[in-house]
């Protein structure tokens, strides 16, 4: 039953983290975590080893978002090397951080970093863009499939700054950065929302790379579990990417907003009286 429960969550990871561009982990960490210990399908899941099984997954989830978004070109690739370029240290510190975190102490913070993030993507429609960023920094023109010319940017010490954090916490709660990068893009950096999604899966897969071999050096990645979960995160992301294109996600994207709050409330909880 646990491999059916992986797969089935593995899937689920790869749509919505790929139509939301949020890299798949912010779901399939809190989702795991809930199915295996407080339903009691992997007793033996820790922290350790769904962020393990998180990173691994996170890589056929965004090769299966990026090969899609790769197609239709809305990819900006400088911005995606850089991001990741800069995240690489936080990776690394983040995975050896969480070698030495309960499981409490675990569900306290992600619940907390859940809630941040919920409560901006709820509000990132009603945040006005701020141009200072754009006005002060390195300026890019991006013209989509569309004919779409877009003028957007953003000072180079900022986005170092901005990506060694966003490394940070994905080494140590095994998301994928997408959550944090892409409301940055869009409100600060003046992205347009497709390319930021697609550009946000392009470093989620570069940096679950480098996230895995800091994890597989540290003992901490479940492999039997790898087998259901990754490819329904691959065929998962490659769905998602082509809803993204197909559809008016934003019905969908609330929900999980609201859901990410709800797993966040209740990850304190856990953490606080669990």
């Amino acid at each position: 039953m646990e491999f059916v429960a992986l797969a089935l969550i593995g899937l689920a990871s790869g749509i919505i983290g790929s139509i939301a561009g949020l890299g798949g982990g912010t779901i399939l960490v809190p989702v795991t975590l809930f199915v295996g210990l407080n339903l009691g399908m992997i007793p033996d899941i820790t922290p350790q080893s769904v962020v393990g099984l998180s990173v691994i997954m996170m890589i056929a989830n965004g090769l299966g978002s990026t090969l899609s978004y790769m197609k239709v070109r809305t990819i900006d690739y400088r911005s995606a090397f850089l991001f990741f370029t800069a995240s690489i240290p936080g990776i690394v510190l983040g995975a050896l951080v969480n070698k030495n975190v309960s499981l409490q102490s675990f569900n306290l913070y992600f619940g907390i970093l859940l809630i941040v993030l919920s409560t901006l993507l709820l509000t990132r429609k009603y945040l006005k863009p701020i141009r200072w960023f754009v006005d002060n920094g390195k300026k890019i023109k991006f013209t989509d499939p569309q004919g779409q010319t877009h003028i957007y940017g953003y000072p180079i010490w900022f986005a170092i700054l901005l990506a060694l954090f966003i490394g940070f916490t994905s080494g140590l709660f095994g998301i994928g950065g997408g959550t944090m990068i892409v409301p940055a893009m869009i409100l600060l950096f003046l992205f347009p929302p497709h390319v930021a999604v697609a550009t946000s899966m392009l470093m989620v897969f570069l940096s679950a790379l480098v996230n895995s071999i800091s994890h597989i050096s540290l003992g901490h990645v479940p492999w039997l579990y790898t087998i259901p979960v990754v490819p329904g995160a691959y065929f998962g992301g490659m769905l998602g990417a082509y809803l993204n294109s197909k559809m008016k996600s934003d019905t969908l994207v609330l929900v999980i907003r609201i859901i990410l709050l709800v797993f966040g409330l209740r990850s304190i909880y856990e953490g606080i009286w669990g």
